[in-house]
């Protein structure tokens, strides 16, 4: 399972969520981007528990995080 992790983050913070998030077990990868969210995770997982899990408990206590929005990828 993929999905796009959204991540708004305290101004000043970016780079250091970015490379943050580059050392969670299960991101893929990590960027900056402009717009309403400030970095997308791309993360992979077994299944939708472990998303969850890496979500609320490695991406949302990263220092600097304000808001997440997960979004699913779908093959279709």
């Amino acid at each position: 399972m993929k999905a796009y992790v959204m991540i708004k983050i305290r101004a000043g913070d970016v780079k250091d969520v970015v490379s943050h998030l580059r050392n969670v077990k299960g991101v893929t990868e990590a960027h900056m981007t402009f717009g309403p969210y400030d970095a997308v995770a791309v993360v992979e997982t077994a299944d939708i528990a472990k998303l969850g899990s890496i979500t609320a408990l490695e991406i949302q206590p990263i220092p600097g995080v304000e808001q997440t929005l997960t979004c699913l990828a779908v093959d279709v």
